[in-house]
């Protein structure tokens, strides 16, 4: 059992993750309003109620961490860049690698960067991670920030992180679009496979102190490329939004 803090735990992502690492793990959740949070979830975790892009929040966060699962962000790809994206998206992952530096008991650092990092790539291309970025929106480009962020700190200040570029989310298979498109089916990512990758993560020895992966399914044509997070992770995802659309 692991000491587990995730930020932006009230998302959907978060969400669900809690709802898969709550028994295995001791977790610490972070977000600055839960009011919408599943009670059920409350239970037999730690919550914290705070803006992390203030660094006073940061004061003694860190303290017996193994792991961060930093989820806080600004995902709206029309966001302001000055009054909606610089400070979740650039102040509070600072925030986090500043405040890293101290944390005696940190093993590594797991951020969510996302497939708008890239998706400006024409549709028929499948991007792997050592493809340039090529971010479609100004969400895209705090994504690519992120990275570089995290690959400093891993190679100069040995902070180890892995990266997530997450695709086209799901919680429930129910919410695939039945007219999905070739591309939209393609983008998918199902909440099994997210849960399962980053058990991976956080199980898995790294070669380097950086690493950088695609989240998608076992899609029949993955958007992204899936092959670095297969070998380097051990991970195996088991949905295909072909298969569940009969579109194969």
């Amino acid at each position: 059992m692991s000491r587990i803090l995730i930020t932006g735990a009230t998302g959907t992502i978060g969400t669900n993750l809690t709802r898969h690492l709550k028994e295995k793990h001791e977790l610490v959740l972070v977000d600055i309003d839960f009011s919408s949070f599943p009670e059920d979830l409350k239970q037999g975790v730690e919550f914290i109620q705070d803006d992390l892009t203030e660094l006073s929040a940061w004061e003694g966060l860190l303290d017996d961490v193994e792991y961060v699962i930093q989820l806080a962000a600004n995902p709206d790809p029309d966001a302001d860049f000055y009054d909606e994206l610089v400070g979740l998206n650039y102040v509070l992952p600072q925030n986090l690698y500043k405040k890293a530096l101290k944390a005696s008991k940190l093993k590594r650092v797991i951020f969510a960067s996302s497939i708008h990092a890239s998706d400006a790539y024409p549709d028929n291309v499948q991007v792997k991670t050592t493809d340039q970025p090529r971010p479609d929106d100004l969400y895209g480009v705090s994504k690519v920030y992120i990275e570089a962020l995290a690959s400093y700190y891993a190679f100069n200040k040995n902070i180890e992180s892995i990266g997530i570029r997450i695709g086209d989310y799901k919680s429930d298979d129910s919410e695939l679009d039945p007219d999905s498109d070739f591309n939209g089916m393609a983008m998918f990512f199902s909440a099994r496979d997210m849960n399962h990758l980053i058990d991976c993560c956080l199980e898995a020895t790294l070669e380097e102190p950086y690493l950088l992966v695609n989240g998608l399914s076992n899609n029949t044509f993955p958007r992204l490329d899936i092959h670095s997070a297969k070998v380097k992770l051990g991970y195996k995802p088991q949905d295909n939004a072909f298969a569940i659309l009969n579109k194969l």
